[in-house]
């Protein structure tokens, strides 16, 4: 088994949550159910919003089936430099400098100094929040 995810039950997601929809993380927005039929279990239509390119994803399945759920982590980082739409930032636990792409919504609100918030799932990275 991966370690970028963990299998869990359809049935068991709510809004807020996160699956892997395509192979791309995702945060549940909406989940429609359908009655189970005469000769079937419930049908779950999942839309949800991709966590790293805003893409609209759906995903159509019988509520008890497996879905992946991704393994989030967030980190609270300092801002070591900032340039264009990347900045270079530091892991305020394990002392890790990476790269990370800023949004436009916080590009006037990153500075070099700051420590903002990071969003890691499947080996990829996003800023979620800068701290005042």
């Amino acid at each position: 088994m991966s370690e970028d995810y963990v299998y869990g039950t359809a049935k068991d997601l709510k809004v807020g949550r996160y699956v892997i929809i395509d192979n791309i993380p995702c945060k549940v927005v909406s989940i429609d159910v359908s009655k189970p039929g005469k000769h079937g279990s419930a049908k779950m239509r999942i839309t949800a919003i991709g966590l790293f390119g805003g893409e609209k994803k759906v995903l159509l399945t019988p509520s008890d089936a497996d879905v992946k759920i991704p393994i989030i982590k967030k980190r609270t980082a300092q801002v070591l430099s900032f340039e264009g739409e990347y900045a270079q930032v530091m892991d305020k636990d394990t002392y890790e400098t990476f790269d990370v792409y800023v949004p436009e919504e916080f590009r006037d609100k990153v500075e070099e100094g700051k420590e903002i918030e990071v969003l890691e799932a499947m080996g990829q990275r996003a800023l979620i929040r800068v701290f005042k």
